[in-house]
């Protein structure tokens, strides 16, 4: 038995499970409302211990199947995938608006066709994969990359379309089948990506979908000595959750975590450039890990940077994510809005001072205005933590040591920006401990480079190659040349 169809927007979505090939109905639900207007948008169906059953038994029936094909006859299921996923791109790009906030520009212009590539690049990227081999004197290896079983995928709601593609691209490609926990204040475009692999006639148990709370049905998913390997992207507290969960069954797992990352403004930069660059850093809400959040800039030109980058940031436009003129939409749930309203609180009780912004945004109820804090020392807790909203805070800097000094001075390191002559912003942003960083630009990105963080930003790299690694098990085949005699010297 299977629920009616949610109409969002005049978009058909299922509020149910995706198993086996099917829809599953759960006898328990939750609330989504969308964060725009706080109107509810359905009930959705909570994972109980039997879906989580019948996903791992459905996914570990389908495993031989699809592992067994070659990586060229698993390519045009996939290729039909994102074709799928193109063919409703509009839908997309309109539920995940109204579900998670993001900004309909942003879906049209970058996130569906990052999807649709996030498949079809892996797909491809996987006929490379087999049979290279290392010869030596001795012997030919030949390094495999075999699958290496039924996959836990759990996304978060900043992103839930682009992050469950990215990882969905590289298990899928290499022979794993999996299982997909979307995040349950975001969920429905991960249930309408189920609607493309049915159509796109990827076998039943292949992909699955099993929606739900992280505390009861992502813990039985990872936790679960039958899965593989657990890739999630989201907090620091539930990484470190996952990652006992998984340990105690020896799983490995993919950690992308959260960001406190620098924006560097060097004294020869282009002042004007970096500010626009920096007012970018409000998009989505702020609800970005790879954002430059710790703006740092050299006390030379600090005065020309504030008020270059007030002049941007007073231009942008707030207001409904829906309409293509918006450039800051609202945080995703009341409980997130009040987190950052108590960050801010905080600081400003402690000391900080305010440059613009500090409150909430008379737009709604989950709006935020941009806001950006100085007077801070490098230990407070805005400097420290991950704030996760439209919040930026600005220090400065006397010396090219002292800023990589003050870079590095957070228990973060999963991106960063460096803005100055380019062979001065270079030499700067090699020394910041950090999983990337751009110089002079920001969100240049391309699959086949690694992505990832150090410290608590994360365990692990995704992208090209680093991706197949982890998803799966890497074998050598040794066959000598010569024919091999058994000996017990030890010479």
């Amino acid at each position: 038995m299977t629920s009616a169809l949610l109409d969002i927007a005049g978009i058909a979505v299922s509020p149910d499970h995706y198993i086996d090939g099917h829809r599953v109905a759960s006898g328990e639900t939750f609330e989504l409302h969308s964060p725009i207007d706080q109107q509810l948008l359905g009930r959705i169906g909570e994972g109980q211990p039997e879906h989580v059953e019948a996903a791992i038994k459905a996914a570990q029936k389908a495993f031989p199947a699809w592992s067994g094909m070659t990586a060229a006859q698993r390519k045009p299921y996939l290729d039909r995938f994102a074709a799928e996923i193109g063919k409703r791109a509009d839908d997309f790009c309109r539920l995940e608006s109204t579900d998670a906030g993001v900004l309909l520009s942003r879906m049209r212009h970058g996130v569906v066709p990052r999807a649709m590539l996030n498949i079809t690049w892996f797909a491809e990227h996987a006929l490379t994969l087999q049979d290279h081999p290392i010869e030596t004197e001795q012997a030919r290896h030949i390094v495999r990359h075999d699958p290496a079983g039924v996959v836990v995928i759990v996304t978060p709601w900043n992103a839930p379309l682009m992050l469950s593609t990215w990882k969905l691209g590289p298990a899928l490609a290499s022979g794993n089948t999996c299982i997909l926990k979307p995040p349950e204040w975001a969920p429905l475009t991960c249930s309408l990506l189920a609607d493309a692999a049915h159509a796109a006639g990827l076998p039943p148990g292949v992909f699955n979908v099993v929606q739900g709370s992280g505390a009861n049905t992502g813990a039985k998913l990872v936790s679960d000595p039958r899965i593989a390997r657990v890739s999630f992207t989201g907090s620091v507290p539930t990484a470190k959750w996952i990652a006992q969960a998984a340990g105690a069954n020896l799983v490995p797992c993919s950690l992308e975590l959260g960001g406190k990352s620098p924006f560097i403004v060097l004294e020869d930069a282009d002042i004007d450039s970096a500010a626009a660059t920096g007012a970018l850093m409000y998009r989505n809400a702020g609800q970005v890990c790879l954002a430059g959040t710790r703006f740092l800039v050299h006390a030379k030109v600090a005065d020309a940077f504030v008020a270059a980058m007030r002049g941007y940031v007073e231009k942008l436009s707030i207001g409904d994510p829906r309409e293509e003129s918006t450039e800051v939409g609202p945080i995703i749930h009341p409980r997130q809005v009040e987190r950052v309203a108590g960050f801010v609180e905080r600081a400003v009780a402690g000391g900080a001072r305010l440059l613009w912004g500090g409150a909430k945004h008379p737009f709604g109820a989950q709006y935020y205005q941009p806001t950006m804090l100085t007077d801070l020392k490098q230990d407070d807790e805005i400097v420290q933590n991950e704030v996760f909203g439209p919040v930026l805070t600005l220090q400065t800097f006397d010396s090219d040591e002292q800023a990589i000094t003050m870079a590095n001075g957070t228990d973060y390191g999963l991106g960063g920006v460096c803005y100055g002559e380019t062979a001065h912003a270079t030499a700067v942003a090699e020394q910041v401990q950090t999983g990337f960083i751009w110089v002079n630009s920001f969100g240049i990105r391309d699959l086949a480079a690694p992505f990832g963080g150090i410290k608590r930003s994360g365990i692990g790299r995704e992208g090209g190659n680093w991706s197949f690694e982890f998803f799966c098990n890497i074998k050598d085949v040794v066959v000598p040349k010569k024919p091999f005699k058994a000996s017990f010297s030890h010479r």
